[in-house]
């Protein structure tokens, strides 16, 4: 991007910046200092976004510039307003975090990441609980409270705009926002932002009794403020008698106050009485005590509608005195009493504790507000005297262990923190975690043991050819996912087990030309203590049983063939190729085989297996098929590695990655690189991904983890195991 700065001028500054800096002015004596920061961020913006249009036919800078003046009315700091104005540029234009820290600041930077986080998640479900754990998480991802004041700040200027928008969006969007985001203001504080957030909703969600509403109001608007001045006018005047200074004013409760009201008394407007509401700002504490008594003698009270928010603040640090009287004409009206601090912490919540930090003092005492983070969890550790307060008594802290994804549909799924995509995926649905072979986190294939964010929106990526294996057991974070695998694991064993075995009595009884045995003992198999079939061939397959005790128990002495007839090799198989460079028991020159089913290399324990006729077959310690003949202890043998320079092995790689131009030459350079040779290669494709193995020479373990990584780091790479 190459843009040009325009020196800080008053005089080249166009009108619209000249209207936000004057709306800063209102509280910020000392704008001055800040001004070249503010008006660069107001170019860049400006610039990132030329050309760019909304859906409403207006520049989209109208947009960004919006957002910043609203949060004006919250008070809040420049670097603040500078990250509104760049808030979507990350998103939108092909500017990134990087530039933003580059050309401003990392916390800049850091601030327009998070409100670009938060924009790409989206709320779809009107369930309750969805709601809430959406709350929970955007609390979660907004590390720095200032990233959610945005984007209060940016949703309200949205629903402000919401009409050109198609009628889909137009409810998705006001779903959103009354579910989740108004009453997240409102648990902090931020009650301006909630009530017109919340009146915005109405007008999409239910435009006929909106209609109605502002109809009705419009029709009585004179004489409702008629009202309120002669209302307002008899309290004032009784305050100056003693000697009380007050600003009072009234307004008519937000529509979508009155609408609850008529829902939850099923009355009509005309019969919901208490629509008004009169604030009175005082000085001190003691004059809002003082004005109630006053304000009683004018007009009677209501008793069981009196709330003292003063002694007892809310939750979210919300302080007033609330009385309902019965004014003139037998009309309820609301009367609110609070000092103006209090006033200016109702109005804007939480965003009333943020406060520029320009003092170098560490003490905290001195700077209080400037931990906004303790605040914040002291409000919300109070107990708060409103149950439908959102989440009364939530902490953060009650949530620091948890975060919260999305499905490709927008449903949230709540995981433990430190979960992985693979946690996900039989979150989801177990089908879909034992045939998961990568995932595309936030649009970008990842493997599946990528750990997993708040706010992370994650698709799996399946395949009916592929199957758990047990490294999953080491990336799995939750339990439903460990159980899975395991019990899929156990249940493959035994249908491994029990194949096997058939086949090791079947073929065993035809060498020995026993067939027309085999239907006859697998009749019997009680006879040996097992109660089903299955459980008589997984023993076979697992060697807890052997084929010389079925023939030993089963057949007549005549029957029985000898001892050399069992040898294991003639009934397993085993592979034939045979290599140097082991030592068994001191001894040389024998005959030695390395296992195909787990190709052992130097630096791996082994363990080796005398097989009559054919030497030692050599297997890593923890083959899995091992335990296929472990019942045979006199046949296992110890076996170390002796090597002497030059001498190679085979290992075979399994590799899982993104079906891409030149993956395959990417991968055979390394391998190149690394001064090895590949013997075989074979891929499949499968959607957008591709898995296969790879057959290299390697002179010991730690050669072939130097390969492994190596390959790892190549783009769209997903997985590398050794089988």
């Amino acid at each position: 991007m190459t843009w040009t700065l325009t020196e800080a001028d008053p005089k080249n500054y166009p009108r619209k910046f000249l209207v936000l800096l004057d709306a800063v002015r209102q509280y910020n004596d000392n704008i001055d200092h800040d001004i070249p920061l503010l008006w660069k961020a107001f170019q860049f913006a400006q610039n990132a976004h030329m050309g760019q249009f909304r859906r409403s036919g207006e520049p989209y800078f109208e947009h960004v510039y919006n957002t910043a003046l609203i949060l004006t009315d919250l008070s809040m700091d420049t670097i603040t307003l500078c990250a509104a104005l760049l808030h979507d540029v990350v998103e939108d234009t092909a500017i990134s975090e990087e530039i933003i820290a580059e050309e401003f600041s990392p916390t800049i930077a850091f601030l327009v990441k998070g409100v670009t986080k938060i924009g790409g998640i989206k709320f779809n479900s009107e369930q309750e609980q969805q709601a809430e754990n959406f709350r929970k998480m955007l609390l979660g991802v907004a590390e720095d409270i200032r990233v959610l004041i945005i984007k209060f700040a940016d949703r309200l200027h949205n629903m402000r705009t919401l009409g050109s928008l198609p009628l889909v969006k137009q409810r998705r969007i006001a779903i959103e926002t009354r579910d989740v985001y108004a009453p997240l203001a409102h648990r902090l504080g931020m009650y301006r932002l909630k009530m017109e957030m919340e009146d915005l909703a109405l007008k999409y969600l239910e435009p006929r009794i909106f209609n109605f509403l502002e109809k009705k109001v419009s029709a009585k608007r004179e004489e409702l403020e008629a009202y309120i001045n002669n209302f307002t006018g008899l309290i004032e005047k009784k305050l100056r008698e003693n000697g009380i200074e007050a600003v009072i004013f009234g307004r008519l409760k937000h529509f979508y106050s009155i609408y609850n009201k008529m829902k939850k008394q099923n009355k009509p407007f005309e019969e919901i009485y208490d629509v008004l509401a009169i604030r009175v700002i005082v000085n001190t504490v003691a004059e809002c005590y003082g004005s109630l008594g006053y304000i009683h003698q004018l007009f009677k009270p209501i008793p069981e509608r009196f709330r003292d928010f003063i002694a007892n603040a809310k939750s979210n640090g919300y302080q007033s005195v609330h009385s309902t009287v019965i004014g003139p004409g037998g009309k309820l009206i609301e009367i609110q009493i609070r000092t103006h601090e209090m006033h200016k912490k109702a109005e804007v919540g939480i965003a009333a504790h943020w406060k520029y930090k320009e003092s170098k003092d560490n003490d905290d005492s001195l700077d209080k507000h400037i931990q906004w983070l303790r605040d914040l969890v002291d409000m919300l550790k109070s107990d708060s005297t409103n149950e439908s307060d959102f989440m009364e008594t939530l902490k953060i802290d009650l949530f620091k262990d948890e975060i919260f994804v999305f499905t490709p549909k927008g449903d949230l799924i709540s995981l433990p923190k430190g979960s992985t995509a693979l946690d996900f995926a039989f979150a989801v649905h177990t089908e879909i975690g034992l045939r998961c072979i990568g995932a595309k986190v936030n649009a970008k294939i990842v493997p599946l043991n990528t750990e997993l964010s708040s706010g992370d929106q994650i698709e799996i990526i399946t395949s009916a050819n592929h199957s758990p294996s047990y490294n999953w057991l080491k990336y799995v974070r939750t339990n439903k996912a460990r159980s899975r695998i395991r019990k899929w694991l156990q249940r493959n064993e035994f249908e491994q087990s029990v194949k096997l075995g058939e086949e090791i009595l079947e073929k065993g009884l035809r060498r020995l030309k026993k067939a027309d045995k085999i239907k006859e003992v697998r009749e019997r198999y009680q006879e040996l203590g097992y109660q089903t079939l299955d459980l008589f061939h997984q023993a076979l397959g697992k060697g807890d049983l052997t084929l010389r005790d079925v023939v030993n128990t089963l057949l007549d002495e005549s029957e029985k063939p000898g001892d050399s007839e069992f040898t294991v090799d003639k009934i397993l198989r085993p592979f034939t190729r045979t290599t140097q460079g082991v030592t068994i028991q001191g001894l040389d020159n024998v005959m030695v085989q390395f296992a195909k089913c787990c190709n052992p290399i130097p630096g791996d324990d082994i363990v080796g297996f005398i097989t009559r006729g054919r030497g030692i077959t050599v297997h890593r310690s923890n083959c899995k098929n091992i335990p296929k003949i472990e019942s045979e202890q006199d046949r296992l043998i110890d076996v170390t590695w002796d090597l002497k320079g030059g001498r190679t092995f085979i290992a075979r790689l399994n590799i899982i990655c993104e079906d891409r131009k030149n993956m395959m030459y990417d991968i055979m350079a390394v391998i190149r690189e690394m001064n090895t040779n590949m013997l075989s290669v074979n891929f499949d494709v499968e959607g957008k991904l591709a898995r296969g193995q790879v057959a290299i020479m390697v002179e010991n373990v730690r050669h072939a983890g130097r390969i492994i990584a190596k390959i790892k780091k190549i783009p769209g790479i997903l997985s590398v195991e050794r089988m």
